[in-house]
C-alpha cells in the first residue's frame, strides 16, 4: 500500500511541470497559491521579529524584503517611474488605482523607496491569519467599513500620527478592487484626510492587469506592470467644500496616465508577427511599427489607434499574443481598455 503512494506522488510530482504549461486554470490557482503560501510562512517568520518593534510601519520594510522575490516566481516585472516623488520625505496621503491582490506585490518592490508607509485596509483582513496578525504589528491600520463612525475617529487618530512623524498613508479610494480595465468613482475618505492635516495627495498608478489577468477565466500569465508616481497635488488653503474638485482633478490626472502607461504596456506585451497586417503611428507619442507581412513593436506606442490594431491583430490569434490556447481572455476587459483611449 505505502508503495502505491509513493508511486501516485511520484506521478503527480511529474505531471506539475505538464499541467503547469498546458493547463491555464491549473497555472492560475497555482501561482496564486504560491503567491499567499510564501507571503503566509513569511508573516509566520517575521511575526517574532516585528514583536521587537509592534505596530511600527518600518517592520514593513522587512516584510517586502522578503516577500517582493514572489513577483518573480510568478512571472511579474514592475517598472517605477516617478521615483523622485515617492521617495520624498514627507507625510502624504497616497492614492492608488485597485485591480487585483497582486497591487500588494507591486506594493512590495517598491516599499524600499517609500520608506515609512503604511495602508489602510478593511477589517476582514486582520482574521487573515497568520497574514493579518502580521499586518498589524507591522503598522497597518484596519477599519471597519460597516461603522462608519469607528472608522472615521480611527483615520482622524492615524491622520494626526501620519503628520506627525512624516508617515506615508496608501488608501486605494475606489474601495473594491476590480479588474476592469477602467478607474472606478473615487470615495472621499483620503481626500478629507488630506485636507484636514493640510498635507499633499501623491497619486500613484498601476497600468492595467487586463494582458495578463482574468479572474473570470481562471488565467494569469506573465506580465508587465508600470507603475507610476505623479507629482504631488497641494492641500494647502483647500477645505471641504473643495473636496469634489479636488478629488475630480486627481482622478482625471491617474485617468489620463492609467490609459497611456496601459497603451504602452499593452502594445509591448507581444511583439507582434501576423502575416499582411501593417501597423504604424504618426503620432509624436507614438513609435513607428512595421512592414507588411511582418509587424514588429520597437518602441512603446501610446496612441489609441495603434494600440486598437495592435489589441485586433492579437485577439485573432490567442497562441500568438502569447497565451494559452483557446486563451481568448480578457476579451471583454481589454475591449473596456480600448474604449477608454
Amino acid at each position: 500500500m505505502s508503495s502505491f503512494i509513493e508511486l501516485l506522488g511520484l506521478f503527480l510530482l511529474l505531471m506539475l511541470p505538464f499541467l503547469y504549461e498546458t493547463n491555464h486554470i491549473f497555472r492560475y490557482y497555482f501561482k496564486f497559491m504560491m503567491y499567499y503560501g510564501i507571503v503566509s510562512f513569511n508573516s509566520i517568520v517575521l511575526i517574532p521579529a516585528f514583536l521587537t518593534r509592534p505596530c511600527d510601519v518600518r517592520n514593513l520594510l522587512w516584510a517586502s524584503t522578503w516577500c517582493h522575490r514572489v513577483s518573480t516566481l510568478i512571472g511579474l516585472r514592475w517598472e517605477l517611474r516617478g521615483k523622485e516623488h515617492l521617495a520624498k520625505d514627507q507625510a502624504c496621503i497616497i492614492v492608488a488605482n485597485h485591480q487585483s491582490s497582486l497591487d500588494v506585490l507591486g506594493m512590495f518592490n517598491i516599499w524600499h523607496v517609500m520608506n515609512k508607509c503604511t495602508v489602510v485596509a478593511k477589517r476582514e483582513l486582520f482574521y487573515a491569519w497568520p497574514f493579518g496578525l502580521a499586518a498589524w504589528l507591522a503598522g497597518l491600520i484596519f477599519i471597519d467599513r460597516v461603522r462608519g463612525e469607528k472608522a472615521r475617529e480611527t483615520l482622524n487618530d492615524v491622520n494626526r500620527r501620519i503628520k506627525k512623524q512624516r508617515i506615508k498613508l496608501w488608501v486605494f479610494p475606489e474601495g473594491t478592487r476590480r479588474n476592469t480595465g477602467e478607474l472606478h468613482p473615487f470615495k472621499k475618505g483620503a481626500f478629507h484626510m488630506a485636507i484636514d492635516q493640510q498635507i499633499p495627495i501623491l497619486p500613484v498608478v498601476f497600468s492595467s492587469y487586463c494582458t495578463f489577468l482574468n479572474d473570470k477565466k481562471k488565467i494569469l500569465n506573465a506580465g508587465r506592470i508600470v507603475i507610476t508616481t505623479l507629482p504631488p497635488v497641494s492641500t494647502e488653503g483647500l477645505t471641504k467644500d473643495d473636496i469634489d474638485v479636488l478629488m475630480e482633478r486627481v482622478r482625471s490626472q491617474m485617468i489620463e496616465t492609467f490609459k497611456l502607461t496601459s497603451a504602452e504596456a499593452l502594445q509591448r506585451y507581444k511583439p507582434l508577427k501576423k502575416s499582411g497586417v501593417s501597423i504604424s503611428s504618426s503620432s509624436t507619442k507614438a513609435a513607428s511599427v512595421v512592414s507588411v507581412g511582418s509587424a514588429a513593436v520597437n518602441t512603446p506606442v501610446t496612441d489609441a489607434a495603434a494600440v486598437a490594431a495592435a489589441a485586433a491583430v492579437a485577439s485573432s490569434s490567442s497562441v500568438g499574443y502569447g497565451q494559452p490556447a483557446g486563451y481568448g481572455a480578457g476579451a471583454a476587459a481589454k475591449a473596456s481598455l480600448l474604449k477608454t483611449l
